[in-house]
């Protein structure tokens, strides 16, 4: 109970965290405004942003009312002991009260709305995804809305009737037209479908895809039990046979399979062995009922006492509906007396799934205490580890994991009285990934033990064994640490509202200390790593930067290499050529021979002076070749005479020094060509 001195001192920024962890309001700026304007009351600002059913909450830090209840009304203990004293103690003596709050139940005290101002907050949106066959609709609504005005839209978008439309999907179970969505606890993105019985599907949607997509596809089948008079809604994928549904039915309806009589198997579906994906059900969703198959052997047989516990369970379940307004027995409340005879367990004994087995508690829970709970997590106790724990530091969430023992006389009212409490259901969603399990069965107490074992060490297993029936059900929050997994409290199934809130709180004040550090290192590794990636990169360009540098050069040098061997392969040639040429010259005539002589001056483009004797009767290519071994090849040199000015290398090569009046000397010079 806390005093006004200890209200004065508290610590805003930790009234800030709790309020924000309660309401879920991410802008700190609207937090503190909500907060000043109810003095930084805490449960005052609450209720100004989650109102109660059936009143607003008294605050734990006031000084008028200090055994108040936190979060929810009271009890009917509470309630009926009340009226039996014929009066209610005033909130003075409440506050001079120095005992401590009773275990059973909580105060409740509604106090003026008028004193306290409240802020309209803006409404939250939720975003739906609604599928129909082969179409897609995306939907954006207030969670003010109901379901009836999704359905009014679908029928404007899909053309379908809202008479002939069922709107599937919802983790609840079905829900009426008239239910708001607040009150389903809804994520803020949704997935649905309709389904529409009454209307035969057209060709083109009728055919189905491939087999390996089929067996990959996930089918709803609702079954109903005729004897219970309910129904069950499954998800099988499309690989899982027909003889492994009817053993999963057996396990929740206590029907062997040989005694199982269905209806509305196709009549293709003529082979337990065949898949679900072949057996030509409809897809997603498949309506089928069971019942126990009615022989004359049967009916002699001892098994007639199931069929008188579900007598028992009718007839007890409508006495159970009418005490809510007489007020429920003490043995009814407590567990004691026939309830065993007429619930079903909550987890059916060796479940093979884990998730069908939490699938069976979701449903089977929804049924006793309503659909107003904390929302299970459907999987293994390793996924709702990694779910929690093993994200990112700012997405991690604690662990609650809910342990029921049906043979406890306090499961009835904490699963009534606590787990459903609004502002419970809400805190838990906002803040935890709850997980249950339920112990009534020695074998699921032995397969829960082993896998607290194999999570959390052999401590936290002696811990659960120690713990007597009457203690349970139990609530361990679990945080997850860098090394291994830290239990943070283990709450008794003999707590209150307020208790179990304050308890919550003071787990999440301990997470988001470690939640801080956690999103600290996790930013500074972050840029560690952003700083190691850069400097990798820029090493990375620099290297390649280089390489291309190196490989430029070395093509460069190729190239050059290259270049120069085909100067070198070119001059050679040049000289065989020119050596070729200068063996084949025929030889320089004698001035004495008497023969017709032509002496020949050729000046060379250095300035040189070339000379030699040729007869005149030798071919103008002769000249030419001679030409050519000493380097001066016709393709790039024309040899001309000086006056007249005459092109030589043009005439024809096979007429005579006589013929080109190069007799009986001439000079000539040879010039580049162009």
């Amino acid at each position: 109970m806390a005093s006004e001195s200890s209200d004065s001192n508290m610590d805003r920024e930790m009234i800030l965290a709790d309020f924000q962890a309660c309401t879920g309001i991410d802008n700190i700026a609207e937090a503190i405004t909500l907060l000043e304007l109810n003095n930084w009351d805490l449960v005052a600002a609450i209720n100004g942003v989650i109102p109660q059913e059936n009143g607003i909450l008294q605050s734990n830090f006031s000084s008028e009312a200090s055994q108040a209840s936190m979060y929810g009304p009271p009890s009917q203990s509470e309630a009926a002991d009340a009226a039996a004293g014929g009066a209610v103690p005033s909130p003075s003596s409440l506050s001079s009260s120095s005992s401590p709050p009773s275990s059973s139940a909580s105060a409740f005290c509604p106090l003026n709305p008028s004193s306290r101002h409240i802020v309209e907050r803006q409404p939250r949106m939720l975003n739906f995804r609604v599928e129909y066959r082969q179409r897609s609709v995306e939907l954006v609504l207030e969670e003010g809305s109901t379901v009836g005005e999704i359905k009014q839209i679908l029928e404007t978008e899909l053309g379908i009737p809202v008479s002939k439309m069922q709107l599937k999907g919802w983790k609840s179970g079905d829900v009426s037209d008239s239910t708001v969505l607040r009150s389903l606890h809804l994520p803020r993105n949704i997935s649905l479908y309709v389904l529409t019985p009454d209307i035969a599907p057209t060709a083109s949607t009728s055919k189905n895809s491939a087999l390996p997509e089929s067996l990959n596809q996930n089918f709803l089948l609702v079954i109903s039990h005729h004897e219970a008079q309910r129904d069950y809604n499954l998800n099988f994928p499309g690989s899982r046979t027909i003889q492994e549904v009817k053993r999963n039915i057996s396990d929740l309806t206590n029907i062997p399979v040989r005694h199982q009589q269905w209806e509305g198997w196709p009549a293709s579906a003529c082979d337990d062995s065949m898949t679900l994906a072949v057996s030509g059900i409809s897809y997603p969703c498949h309506h089928l009922s069971v019942c126990r198959r009615s022989s004359p052997a049967n009916a002699q047989e001892p098994t007639e006492e199931c069929t008188d516990v579900h007598m028992i369970s009718d007839s007890e379940g409508d006495d159970f509906e009418d005490a809510s307004e007489f007020g429920v027995d003490d043995s009814e409340m407590f567990g004691m007396g026939s309830s065993s005879c007429r619930k079903s367990p909550l987890m059916p004994e060796n479940s093979e799934n884990e998730a069908d087995a939490l699938l069976h508690f979701t449903a089977e829970f929804s049924s006793r205490y309503g659909e107003t709970h904390p929302m299970f997590f459907i999987g293994s106790l390793e996924a709702a580890s990694q779910e929690a724990f093993y994200g990112k530091a700012r997405d991690r969430k604690l662990l609650a994991i809910y342990l029921h023992n049906d043979d406890s006389v306090l499961s009835n009212v904490f699963c009534s009285q606590m787990m459903c409490a609004d502002s419970i259901v809400s805190y838990l969603s906002q803040n935890f990934i709850t997980w249950a399990w339920d112990i009534t069965k020695e074998a699921n107490k032995a397969r829960l033990l082993t896998m607290c074992t194999r999570h959390f060490g052999s401590v936290v297993t002696q811990t659960i064994r120690t713990y007597k029936t009457d203690q349970f059900p139990l609530l361990l929050i679990v945080m997850g640490k860098r090394t291994s997994n830290e239990v943070l409290n283990v709450i008794q199934g003999n707590t209150t509202v307020d208790e179990l809130m304050m308890r919550l709180m003071g787990a999440m004040e301990i997470f988001t200390a470690q939640q801080q550090e956690d999103i600290k290192d996790e930013d500074e590794r972050e840029a560690r790593e952003m700083v190691k990636r850069e400097q990798d990169e820029a090493y990375r360009l620099s290297l390649e930067a280089d390489r291309k540098k190196r490989e430029a050069q070395e093509r460069e040098e190729a190239e050059l290499v290259r270049l120069e061997q085909m100067r070198k392969e070119q001059e050679e040639e040049k000289e065989a050529i020119r050596l070729s040429l200068e063996q084949a010259l025929p030889p320089e005539p004698d001035e004495e021979s008497g023969q017709q002589i032509s002496k020949l001056r050729i000046r060379t483009p250095s300035g040189e002076f070339l000379e030699r004797r040729f007869l005149g009767s030798c071919k103008l290519q002769v000249l030419f070749d001679f030409v050519a071994s000493k380097g001066y090849p016709s393709d790039e040199f024309k040899l001309l005479t000086t006056f007249p000015r005459r092109i030589i290398t043009q005439l024809d090569p096979g007429s005579t020094l006589l013929e080109a009046k190069l007799f009986p000397q001439e000079t000539l010079f040879l010039e580049a060509k162009e």
